[in-house]
């Protein structure tokens, strides 16, 4: 497998399990599987840089890539696609350069176009059948994390 140039995941489904949470006063919480993060910090090191595209536009996903240095956050995307198609002309490279996780209907077309695709094993079957390869962890159990490790071949001899 060839090192991409680019990662770009999915939020929900991937980092998280896909539960949306909401208390009585309107509040919405995710829960992040903090595996996730030595995922990011992997791709750094490196040289890789990683992006978010989400159709969700929420205070917790930005804080979360805050959090994690991630170099690239766009959320509220209705076309993921278009959107990887923009930011590769910006880094004058292309969606084979690309290693793209995602979960659902709406990550499909990206994961068809992208060098490298995979999806959580809690993914619907019909995108886990378009997929390069599909993680053993599910979403939020640390699938981006294991993502990048396959992507980067990371042993467990990783020296931080």
């Amino acid at each position: 497998m060839k090192q991409p140039k680019l990662i770009l995941t999915d939020i929900d489904g991937v980092w998280t399990d896909g539960g949306m949470y909401y208390d009585q006063t309107g509040n919405e919480w995710k829960k992040f599987h903090t595996y996730d993060s030595a995922g990011v910090l992997f791709a750094h090191k490196a040289g890789i840089p990683v992006g978010i595209i989400t159709g969700e536009e929420t205070a917790i996903v930005q804080r979360r890539a805050e959090k994690l240095k991630v170099d690239y956050l766009f959320q509220g995307v209705k076309d993921k696609l278009s959107v990887a198609e923009s930011l590769c002309r910006s880094l004058q490279i292309t969606l084979d350069d690309v290693a793209y996780i995602g979960d659902d209907i709406n990550d499909m077309a990206l994961l068809k176009r992208v060098g490298i695709s995979a999806a959580p094993r809690s993914a619907p079957v019909y995108v886990q059948k378009i997929v390069s390869f599909i993680t053993e962890k599910g979403g939020g159990e640390g699938a981006f994390r294991e993502f990048v490790e396959r992507l980067l071949g990371v042993h467990l001899s990783v020296e931080m």
